[in-house]
């Protein structure tokens, strides 16, 4: 067992655009606080800095409004980067903008190309042993198919699970803590897709927990949920809660924010 899945040396995020008002959301809770939203981001890339990590910050891009979430333009691997096909026509043009930033640190970049291939990097959940990418609004069929193609040669081994209705992204469900650890809610996990395993449960009422990021030794989280805090500290886990009001309301948490790898020349 290595943790390849979790120890990484570079990030990649985005800084919010003022367009981020326009940005998409299942239900409107509200406009986010651009004001606000530039501090949580900062506490955020903070955090990831202060593990040692190589954290570069790209400029705003105000033409795409949910571009500050960039987990869904690519996957990162330690072999290479495939470069996403979002399901939202809206985000399609976010994947074209990462792309040269991958290829400045990766020597092999490859792009899921299918016209009817959707797939986005929120929907995907990365192991010690396998790639997980959960079926949803944003990820189709063909696009799973696609991934596992381009992966192969790699050494890794994809497997479709289902997103429960209603939920925009796999991983809105669930997050990586350790090569056999994951936080999950119990909804998701009542499907049998992590069986094998250790899971811990989100607290009661504190499903939109279950988004978290292992980042080296730190456990980044959602501020606000205490008892799904206080299970993880229980566990042994180094936490720290970053503000996640504004993005929330854009169905937006700690992994949608950044892209977290070791790139391999």
């Amino acid at each position: 067992m290595t943790d390849r899945s979790f120890r990484f040396t570079h990030a990649i995020s985005r800084k919010p655009s003022a367009s981020i008002i326009d940005g998409l959301r299942a239900v409107d809770v509200g406009t986010p606080d651009l004001d606000l939203f530039h501090s949580h981001h900062a506490d955020y890339v903070q955090a990831l800095k202060d593990t040692g990590a190589e954290v570069t910050v790209l400029d705003a891009l105000d033409a795409y409004p949910d571009a500050v979430f960039v987990e869904d333009t690519a996957l990162c691997l330690r072999e290479g980067a495939i470069v996403m096909r979002p399901g939202a026509p809206s985000r399609l043009g976010e994947a074209a903008e990462m792309a040269p930033h991958l290829k400045a640190l990766y020597g092999d970049v490859r792009s899921i190309s299918g016209a009817d291939s959707y797939i986005e990097g929120g929907d995907i959940l990365t192991t010690e042993t396998e790639i997980l990418v959960g079926r949803s609004a944003r990820t189709n069929a063909a696009g799973i198919e696609e991934l596992r193609g381009l992966v192969a040669d790699w050494g890794y081994t994809v497997r479709e699970v289902i997103t429960p209705e209603g939920v925009l992204h796999f991983k809105t469900d669930c997050s990586l803590l350790d090569g056999e650890t994951v936080l999950a809610t119990e909804r998701l996990a009542a499907s049998g897709c992590f069986e094998g395993y250790k899971v811990i449960y989100t607290a009661p009422g504190e499903e939109a927990a279950a988004n978290t990021i292992r980042f080296n030794d730190l456990v980044l989280m959602p501020a606000g949920f205490p008892a799904t805090r206080d299970r993880l500290i229980e566990a042994g886990y180094t936490v720290r809660e970053i503000g996640n009001s504004e993005a929330a309301k854009l169905d937006g948490g700690m992994s949608c924010l950044s892209l977290r790898f070791t790139p391999t020349r």
